[in-house]
């Protein structure tokens, strides 16, 4: 997965753990494709005070996800679903969706 992608489902899974600031600084660059110029301009602030909140929402990202560990846990399980044959899988999901 690149990092992009990466940083993105981090994101859904950990992004209401950020400030306001740095949720809009990080869907303006990610979501809108903005660069960092374009949002030091659109909040009247210095590009490198805007790549300073990107960066550290960034790192909170990697440490949520590095303490708490919940995407890795959903991938160990999605694994282990994916091994179970197709009776227990659809009354997994049975289960799941009452």
């Amino acid at each position: 997965m690149d990092e992009r992608n990466e940083l993105i489902l981090l994101y859904d899974y950990y992004g209401e753990l950020l400030s306001d600031s740095q949720r809009k600084y990080f869907e303006d660059y990610y979501f809108n494709n903005l660069s960092l110029g374009e949002i030091s301009e659109e909040l009247d602030i210095s590009r490198n005070a805007v790549h300073k909140q990107l960066k550290s929402a960034i790192n909170k990202l990697y440490f949520y996800e590095d303490k708490l560990k919940i995407i890795s846990k959903n991938n160990l399980l999605l694994k282990k679903i994916d091994k179970l044959d197709s009776k227990i899988k659809q009354e997994l999901i049975d289960i799941i969706e009452s």
